[in-house]
């Protein structure tokens, strides 16, 4: 039965998750990881291609339900902002065809610098990508969140072209700062920006990052929950991602927002397994 939501974290393997979601030593990360969650942000494409070995392998380590949301390359986005792009583009969408039915989300993160101006390069860029597949823009210039005609320009865009706005709730990071170095680390990287809730496609994303303390990240979390159902009941499907500063905690935070949104709506398809349900310590053989 397909999900009425898609969950997960920005990555699948992790050295603190060998003490929850990585406890077995013989099965692969990726094939643990997708016993529990039906979603993973693709982070590495960001950085580069894939090999086209490791796409395959990618497919057969996941169930057909599981979905990858690969970032577009930072060489289209960021060094190209969205200008002469079309042979990268194509690049990146050739090397995950063998994936494309576990494609949910393909995510287009724009730097600080790309601001109204660019807005036409957008269009441009949204306009050659092909049909069939799901697309979210994440923006981080001041202009597109001060509820002015640059921002209304960017969402009659998005939603014209069915795009969905990536709401990227760093409030809670920012709310409880804290001195230890990983999470000084995460408040000099994240965006400090406005939170912005609205569907303009039929997927809309969440990327939450809570602070090393759960229990305050649970408190801006809880919110989310009657959003999510909200989307779901009016026929959208959301994809949600969790974070922590170092993400050493963050399937802890997704599963308790898992078992939150269950508690909420139990008739929910749900896109997550608790671990601890089907986790088996391996016995050592008789002989």
């Amino acid at each position: 039965m397909p999900s009425d939501y898609f969950i997960g974290l920005p990555q699948w393997k992790h050295p603190q998750w060998s003490r929850s979601l990585l406890q077995d030593p013989v099965q692969g990360e990726l094939e643990q990881y997708a016993a529990s969650f039906n979603s993973v942000e693709g982070n590495t494409t960001f950085y580069g291609l894939p090999s086209a070995a490791s796409v395959c392998r990618w497919d057969e380590q996941t169930p057909p339900g599981f979905r990858f949301c690969f970032k577009f390359p930072q060489s289209i986005s960021h060094q190209g902002a969205l200008r002469n792009v079309d042979a990268e583009a194509n690049a990146f969408l050739d090397r995950l065809q063998p994936l494309a039915s576990k494609l949910g989300m393909l995510c287009l993160q724009l730097p600080s610098r790309f601001g109204p101006e660019q807005l036409p390069d957008l269009i441009r860029f949204l306009s050659g990508l092909p049909a069939g597949l799901r697309y979210a823009v994440e923006v981080r210039h001041p202009a597109f969140f001060q509820e002015g005609d640059d921002e209304q320009r960017l969402n009659t865009i998005l939603q014209t072209f069915g795009v969905n706005r990536v709401s990227f709730d760093t409030r809670a990071l920012f709310a409880h700062p804290q001195p230890d170095p990983v999470t000084q680390e995460a408040l000099q990287q994240k965006p400090r920006l406005p939170l912005r809730v609205l569907a303009t496609g039929d997927a809309p994303m969440l990327r939450f990052i809570a602070p090393l303390d759960l229990q305050q990240g649970q408190r801006w979390l809880s919110p989310w929950v009657d959003q999510v159902v909200r989307w779901i009941g009016e026929g959208r499907t959301p994809f949600i991602f969790m974070h922590t500063p170092s993400n050493g905690e963050a399937p802890e935070l997704g599963r308790w927002f898992a078992q939150q949104l269950q508690q909420q709506q139990p008739r929910l398809r749900s896109g997550f397994s608790d671990w601890s349900s089907f986790r088996r310590v391996r016995q050592p053989g008789l002989f």
